[in-house]
């Protein structure tokens, strides 16, 4: 009798935890906060199919059973969509499996140390664009040079933020990562309304951000290689074409790992072309006119130079897969931190020594400021560079855009354009050819280097680095966010808004003004 009465009341008590829990992730579900959608399995359950279907039947059933009670409640309807996509709680004893899975996945892929994911990040953000930024000074004054400041604390910060959006905490109060990508968690933010549409806008925005820094890359390559040497009897398009050629060979990247070597000569071309303009500067230190930097703004021509300034800080689309190829992904916000205050260090000294030294005469790259005989050999570093900088914007457009149409399983629109092998099918490959074609056709066609890059930073890079990271972590961890990141995130959100609109707005009435007036850049 004492058993029987044991029994029974262990059975009562398992019906009421489950209830209870449904009722809860029912409520979260329809309040929209961390709600599941069908990608964001915990990464063990992936690697034991039966064992997952298994452990969904028996909690499905229990749920069922609970609801034909009489006086039960029916389950909700996020309940169901919780507990089948496997992030409800899960046995304890699938912890095991959770070793081998981060195990096989660890050895599947190549990983970079925390070194080679900052040359990544400090190529993105130290990129072509810093020479930008003494013009940024000339209509911005003090502001100007606070605004470079600014950029960075709120990218590195967005940048922390949107990673904290990748992870969960799971049954046993350890943080997991259950999302891959900036578009899972876009996806994660819409479920279960709209559990796809989240994703479609980032794959939008992440494509034309990634594309056109390709296409300013090859803009900037022939405008460069036609001033260094304009004798020659070579167009400014045949300069890009020659270009476009040397960078075919882009197409056979295969891992970050290869990104990273490209990545860490890219950076150093970068400190050789700081230091011969810092040089020539400094050389003129005594004629720097320190009475022309002033607080004011030239309202029409200063919203442009924000949106260089927040392009030239982009960095965010690659950090989900930076992150996760990561061998010590702890290292993360270590690494956010130097390469910002890095870059933050090094364009403003780079902006305002250089204004000083031009003051008014200051032009849009300040290379054109230099002497003809010093500017050729800038250029022709600039032009390295501007080389070994596309890579990584393509390796990732291209990673995105694979995901997207070929590889995301029975919706995909396209076949998967690898072969079983894990070698790539050669008519993907000569999509990746089409791609690097694609950015020589527009740089030849657009070939408005300022115009077009405050346009990006206005448009997409404001809305990859300060709109959507603050709103997802609002959306995501608004539970437990203290006061002060709300504050943080709105604030951030706001800011990002204003300045993304009237930079976007001035770009483009400046953009139609030079195909008005027939002037390239």
């Amino acid at each position: 009798m004492a058993t029987l009465i044991r029994s029974k009341l262990s059975n009562v008590a398992t019906s009421v935890s489950n209830k209870s829990q449904a009722k809860v992730s029912g409520m979260f579900a329809r309040m929209g906060f961390q709600a599941a959608t069908d990608e964001e399995a915990v990464g063990f359950v992936h690697c034991d199919d039966l064992d997952m279907e298994h452990r969904q039947g028996l909690q499905m059933d229990i749920l069922k059973s609970d609801a034909s009670e009489e006086g039960a409640e029916p389950p909700l309807e996020g309940d169901i969509h919780y507990q089948r996509d496997g992030t409800g709680p899960l046995p304890p004893s699938a912890s095991k499996d959770e070793g081998i899975c981060s195990e096989l996945s660890s050895q599947a892929k190549p990983k970079i140390t925390a070194w080679e994911a900052g040359w990544n990040v400090t190529n993105a953000i130290q990129g072509m664009f810093v020479l930008g930024l003494p013009y940024a000074i000339l209509h911005g004054g003090y502001l100007g040079l606070f605004l470079i400041i600014f950029a960075a604390v709120v990218c590195c910060y967005t940048g922390k933020i949107l990673i904290a959006c990748l992870y969960e905490e799971n049954e046993d109060g350890e943080i997991v990562r259950v999302r891959d990508s900036y578009v899972d968690i876009a996806n994660a933010c819409c479920a279960p309304r709209f559990p796809k549409l989240g994703g479609r806008i980032v794959n939008v925005a992440q494509i034309i951000e990634l594309v056109m820094t390709c296409i300013l890359y090859v803009v900037v390559s022939g405008n460069l290689m036609y001033n260094s040497f304009p004798n020659l009897p070579v167009s400014q398009k045949s300069w890009s074409i020659i270009a476009t050629a040397v960078l075919l060979p882009c197409a056979f990247l295969k891992n970050l790992k290869a990104v990273s070597k490209f990545s860490l000569l890219c950076t150093l071309a970068h400190f050789v072309i700081n230091i011969l303009v810092i040089a020539y500067c400094l050389s003129r230190a005594r004629d720097w006119a320190w009475d022309k930097v002033k607080f004011y703004i030239d309202v029409k021509k200063f919203p442009i130079s924000i949106g260089i300034i927040v392009f030239s800080y982009t960095s965010q689309i690659f950090l989900p897969s930076l992150e996760g190829n990561m061998q010590h992904p702890k290292e993360f916000h270590c690494m956010m931190n130097w390469t910002h205050i890095a870059a933050c260090i090094l364009k403003g000294l780079f902006a305002l020594v250089a204004y000083l030294t031009w003051a008014d005469e200051t032009k849009e790259v300040i290379t054109d400021n230099l002497p003809s005989t010093i500017r050729a050999v800038v250029n022709l570093f600039l032009v390295s560079k501007a080389l070994l900088s596309y890579p990584l914007p393509f390796f990732a457009a291209v990673e995105v855009l694979e995901k997207s149409l070929f590889q995301d399983g029975n919706r995909a629109v396209f076949p998967n354009c690898y072969g079983g092998d894990g070698r790539i099918k050669s008519w993907g490959l000569a999509l990746r050819c089409a791609l690097v074609v694609f950015t020589l056709l527009m740089a030849i066609y657009v070939p408005h280097f300022a115009l077009l890059m405050g346009l990006t930073g206005s448009l997409t890079g404001a809305g990859l680095c300060f709109l959507l990271p603050s709103l997802f972590h609002l959306k995501l961890l608004w539970r437990k966010l203290m006061w002060h990141h709300v504050f943080f995130d709105v604030a951030i959100f706001v800011i990002g808004g204003i300045c993304s609109v009237s930079g976007f707005i001035h770009s483009l009435e400046g953009l139609i003004e030079a195909y008005g007036s027939n002037i390239e850049d």
